[in-house]
């Protein structure tokens, strides 16, 4: 019986389900499925396609993508790279988890990795990558609670889907642990996590849509807006370019979109970052390594998976006591004792 494979890479630990299997070291060929928010994204394809481009540069790699224009694309794009010599194949997304899981069950000797999901029980083939992002975004709705002027916040997803709810859950908890901790008041906007009901464009690509969900909630006092919809929170950005600082900040999420959206980096108080090129890039290693196999890997505060981004243009604007308040919240989330499930 093949041995079960458990391995840590760079302090991020994979549960592996499945027996390791063997892959060639040499003329290592990785490739990448996008969603339809493409690979220049300024998100999470755009983040994962950077994990197998430092894998190119470091390990010597060759390097794949096929973009998806629309969600019909996901099947076809995963069964044109079968058989076309991809030593693993990455899909990027929650929405491509039928189709990744149909393409591993009728090629079970190639490796999948797919970003934002994965399967219960696992599937032998398939290593999922998914984010702790809630513990991430908690930091960030304190830091938003305690930076508010209006007590008025504002967030709105792109899809009611668990890779982008999980952000508006833990952005809610934060600022409720902030109401708690000093008898405050600030309300969200968008997102009610009990009802499951919120605020969503339906759609990863319409910036005019980012630009018109912030305008509403501007208008409804809020002074920071997290919206959690890829590429859309770009219009987001704009609209708070145009208002000024001073009327309206952005959170950005999945990249630290302060070096992704250069044009409009002023506007972001901090991003609430999932580090997929790094997770991406060490899946890659440990299949290089012989090391693949399925099963589950879990990217964390305490392991860097997660984050909140420096505050960088607005960081002389951030209390230092607020900023203590965010270390000493951000270990008591890592030990436990500070819950950001409810």
């Amino acid at each position: 019986m093949s041995p079960i494979c458990w391995k840590s890479l760079l302090g991020v630990t994979l549960i592996a389900l499945a027996p390791c299997a063997a892959t060639t070291a040499t003329a290592f060929t990785a490739c990448q499925v996008t969603d339809t928010g493409g690979i220049d994204d300024n998100s999470f394809n755009q983040t994962a396609w950077k994990g197998v481009l430092d894998a190119q540069e470091a390990l010597g790699i060759e390097g794949r993508f096929l973009e998806s224009q629309a969600e019909t694309d996901y099947d076809a794009n995963i069964n044109s790279l079968i058989g076309g010599q991809c030593d693993i194949i990455f899909t990027i997304g929650f929405l491509l988890g039928d189709a990744t899981e149909k393409a591993a069950r009728a090629n079970p000797d190639q490796p999948f990795s797919i970003v934002d999901f994965a399967y219960d029980p696992a599937i032998p083939n398939v290593l999922g990558q998914v984010y702790a992002t809630d513990e991430a975004a908690f930091l960030a709705g304190y830091l938003a609670a305690g930076m508010t002027e209006t007590k008025i916040l504002g967030t709105f997803g792109g899809i009611n889907i668990p890779p982008v709810t999980i952000f508006m859950d833990g952005f809610v908890r934060g600022v409720d642990h902030w109401n708690a901790e000093k008898g405050d008041s600030v309300v969200v906007l968008g997102w009610d996590v009990e009802t499951r009901e919120g605020l969503f464009t339906n759609n990863f690509d319409n910036l005019d849509d980012g630009r018109a969900f912030a305008q509403n909630l501007y208008d409804e006092g809020a002074d920071i807006v997290l919206p959690v919809a890829g590429p859309v929170g770009l219009g987001s950005a704009t609209l708070a370019d145009e208002l000024g600082t001073d009327k309206l900040k952005i959170i950005g999420v999945d990249a630290d979109l302060y070096f992704t959206d250069t044009e409009r980096q002023h506007v972001y108080l901090t991003s609430i970052t999932k580090r997929m090129d790094s997770t991406v890039a060490q899946v890659i290693e440990a299949t290089m390594n012989g090391d693949f196999a399925g099963g589950l890997l879990v990217g964390t505060l305490e392991n860097g998976g997660v984050d909140i981004a420096p505050f960088h243009d607005m960081d002389a604007s951030v209390p230092d006591d607020l900023k203590a308040e965010l270390e000493a919240l951000r270990a008591g989330i890592i030990d436990g004792s500070i819950p950001v499930d409810g």
